[in-house]
């Protein structure tokens, strides 16, 4: 007498994976507001940060002139 093979349910996603994939897609549309539109609205306390956004847009190709 064989017993059949009883299947377990896995989950496709970790509810681990998902909050870090959620986390790192928030983090990067962050980067690319900052980096792309931003213009300085964020980095008026000083100048080193408004020029590094500023050499960002440069590097990938946004028009900020």
């Amino acid at each position: 007498m064989s017993v059949p093979a009883r299947s377990v349910a896995v989950p496709v996603f970790s509810p681990r994976l998902l909050a870090l994939s959620l986390l790192s897609v928030g983090l990067m549309l962050l980067l690319a507001y900052l980096v792309g539109f931003d213009q300085g609205a964020v980095s008026r306390s000083g100048t080193y940060l408004h020029e590094l956004m500023h050499d960002g847009r440069h590097l990938l190709g946004v028009p900020c002139h």
